[in-house]
């Protein structure tokens, strides 16, 4: 199943960096982006960027690789909770 699901997501991720600029014109300008990551761009490279992690996220859950890169940075949160 987490093949469907990290297909899906790839998918989605894609889908959000081919059409960054669609979602720019109908969804309006991210004004902290614009700010930080440029003057007229940096909505469009948010969203691009956006996508990218969909897309790694969904194939280090393809590959089986996300749960140990979770416990890697939120495992020593839990410690207690592991009985």
């Amino acid at each position: 199943m987490n093949f469907v699901y990290g297909m899906f997501g790839v998918a989605l991720g894609a889908l959000i960096v081919m059409k960054s600029e669609w979602i720019v014109q109908n969804f309006g300008s991210y004004g902290w982006a614009d700010e930080h990551l440029g003057a007229s761009g940096g909505s469009r490279l948010f969203y691009k960027l956006v996508g990218l992690a969909i897309i790694l996220f969904s194939l280090l859950s393809m590959a089986g690789l996300m749960d140990n890169i979770l416990l890697g940075i939120f495992g020593k949160l839990f410690v207690g909770f592991a009985q």
